[in-house]
Parts: structure tokens; sequence; C-alpha cells
């Protein structure tokens, strides 16, 4: 648990501020637009001007929570508060962006930098929505329903609808409160985990199309190309990692999705006894051991051989990383 310390000196920050600036990453997932929502929006109903920004704006899936209307892909200007949420390292806000040291971060991920000036960083949390469910309180702020509803679809996407490996007794503590404010659990989890786009649906064809299998290591791509040939206007996964991880002849799957710079986005899952983080770190990336990403430089043929070949030698360790 925190130091009391620090959410003493969060709350102090927080209550006096006027204009607060809060990020989360690129290619946001569920945890990402719900902890920057939720933040914001109790920041506001506690009487403070706020901007959330997501450089690539909110996904078609979480645009039904309440507030997402006002993410926007850049701030407008100065604030008096720096806030970074479910950020691994300063990098992954986007670029362009000349902010200096963010004041706060809020994060759950094992790799972690430390990079801002007041740092709760707690690894063992499902999710960063989790950590604030149970910090706005503590940092005299309320959970409206808006906000309960935006935790909950953070704790629902981040663990797969409480299956990952991390998941604990109170982590569905945590969600049952929220639901006791009023979110509708089974209409978030069909919302955000279950519906999808008929675009997104032929996008997994592709992804799928390409599925690789060597002795326990699972992969797939996704290119620009197949973007395009289904009308699928993410640069994402459309979630398509849920269901390679979910082949039961792999330890490891990796998804390679070629995004519009040169550049490749690789995600890996494991099974419990294996550390993906490990893997990811090598390539600048990070993330939590069974569920990690990095941008990689390269075409996608280049990036996959790299990325297979670093993940093979785990793979032929006399055992997993632990």
């Amino acid at each position: 648990m925190t130091d009391n310390s620090v959410h003493a000196a969060i709350r102090q920050k927080l209550h006096s501020a006027g204009r607060i600036l809060i990020f989360s990453h690129i290619r946001p997932d569920g945890d990402a637009v719900g902890s920057l929502l939720a933040l914001g929006l109790a920041l506001q109903e506690a009487g403070k001007q706020v901007e959330m920004v997501l450089k690539d704006g909110v996904p078609g899936g979480f645009r039904f929570l309440t507030g997402s209307d006002q993410i926007m892909p850049a701030p407008s200007g100065p604030a008096d508060l720096f806030i970074v949420v479910d950020v691994s390292e300063l990098s992954r806000i986007g670029e362009g962006f000349d902010l200096g040291q963010p004041d706060i971060q809020v994060d759950h991920h094992i790799t972690n930098l430390n990079f801002a000036r007041l740092n709760l960083v707690e690894p063992e949390a499902v999710a960063t929505s989790a950590i604030l469910a149970e910090c706005l309180p503590l940092w005299g702020l309320s959970i409206s329903l808006p906000v309960a509803e935006a935790l909950l679809v953070g704790i629902i996407t981040d663990t797969i609808g409480f299956r990952t490996s991390n998941m604990t007794p109170q982590a569905l503590r945590i969600a049952a409160n929220l639901m006791e404010t009023g979110a509708n659990l089974p209409d978030l989890y069909d919302r955000s985990l279950s519906q999808r786009t008929f675009e997104a649906a032929r996008y997994w064809g592709k992804g799928l199309n390409s599925l690789q299998r060597e002795d326990r290591l699972i992969w797939a791509t996704l290119s620009r190309d197949d973007r395009r040939a289904v009308g699928y206007n993410g640069n994402d996964d459309a979630d398509l990692t849920h269901v390679l991880s979910s082949v039961i002849q792999g330890n490891i799957s990796v998804l390679f999705i070629e995004q519009n710079d040169h550049r490749v986005k690789v995600s890996w899952r494991a099974r419990p006894g294996w550390d993906v983080s490990k893997i990811a770190l090598q390539f600048g990336g990070g993330g939590h051991p069974a569920a990690a990403g990095a941008d990689i430089d390269g075409t996608l043929q280049e990036v996959i051989h790299q990325v297979l070949e670093a993940t093979r030698k785990v793979l032929l360790g006399t055992r997993p990383l632990r």
C-alpha cells in the first residue's frame, strides 16, 4: 500500500490547483479511458477546470461513457497541474507534447519508470481504475454514477472480465462497491468486452487467417492493408489479443499490428509462469508478466523476425521466467 504521505501530497495538489490537465496513453484501452474519465469527472464535480487528453482519441467502443465527448487529442493551453494515468513511461502519451515532468502519475504497470514528481504506482493492482476507485475518496473526491461506470469499465477490460491471473478478492470487492453506486456491471461488460462492429469482426478474420504456431508460440499479424480492406478505422487490434491468448496450445502469443509511421505495435500475452514484460523491455516497451507491449521501429517483416527470435529464447529456456 502506498505511503500515506503520498496520498496527502496528491490531495493537497489536487485541491490547490485551478486548471488540471490529465493524459493517458496512445492507442487507449478501457483502463486508459476509464481512469482518465473517472479522475477528470471527479475533479470537475469538485469544481475544477479539467482538460482530458488522448492523442488517438476515444475508441468507438467506449464513447458511450459519460464525458467521453470532452476528451481531446491535444490540450488547449497550460495548466496548474499535469497528471498522467495508466502510463508506464512518459513517451506513451504520444509525440509532439512538450509539457515537462508530470506532477502526478497513477499507474499499475510493473515496468513503470516512476517519472513524475509524485508517483502512485501499485503493480499489484488489477487496473489503474482499481487504484483510483480506492483513492478518490482519500483525496476528498466523490464517486458519482458516471465516475463509477468509468472505473468499472477500466477494471472489466483490464481483467478481461475478471479472469486474468492477477485477480484478487479485493478487486471483486471494489467492483461490488462500484455496482452499489449504481453501475450496471452486465451492461458495461457487454458494451466494453462483448460488442464490436462488423468491420472489427472482419478485421479479426484477417488476423486469424494469418495465425501461426511453432511449438508453444502463437502469433498473428494485422497490416495496414488489412485495415483498409475491411474498413476498420482504428490502428489497434480490436482486442484480437484476447482470442490469441485463449489458444490452449500456446504458452505465449504475440500479435503484430502495423502502424502508419514505419512502426509496429507488438502485444504479448502469456500463461501464468511466463513473464513477457521482460521481453517487451528489450524493445523499449513494458507492461505486466502476463500482458505487455512495445512500439518498435521497422517494417512489419523486420519486427516479426526480431520479436519472434527474442520470444523463442524465453520459450527455449530451461524453465519459465519468474
